[in-house]
């Protein structure tokens, strides 16, 4: 899976249940920038940067696929610099939640 094939599979791979009442932009700052909207239990993705975004993470494109899918550890990426947060820290560690990502592997 390549980081287009992740961002493809988000708004199918968020858990409705862990989203329930989240309203919250994540910005994703990798090659090509997006962010992700969760609002009413769905996801959205765009091309882009938000101003509104709760928090930005910033990887590299192979790491955040590998964060996401959960073969990559987020605190030994945190700690180990691969993996950078600005905002809100307290919900960056909840977005692993938000995702299957069982289901972000499989597609």
């Amino acid at each position: 899976m390549d980081i287009k094939d992740l961002f493809s599979r988000l708004p199918q791979a968020l858990d409705s249940d862990a989203a329930a009442g989240v309203d919250a932009v994540i910005q994703f700052n990798t090659s090509e920038p997006r962010f992700v909207h969760i609002q009413d239990g769905a996801a959205t993705v765009t091309s882009g940067t938000s101003e509104d975004a709760k928090v930005a993470i910033t990887m590299s494109d192979d790491d955040l696929v590998a964060l996401m899918s959960g073969s990559l550890d987020g605190m030994t990426a945190f700690m180990t610099g691969k993996l950078k947060v600005h905002g809100d820290l307290m919900f960056a560690q909840r977005i692993s939640q938000l995702f299957n990502g069982a289901q972000l592997r499989e597609g």
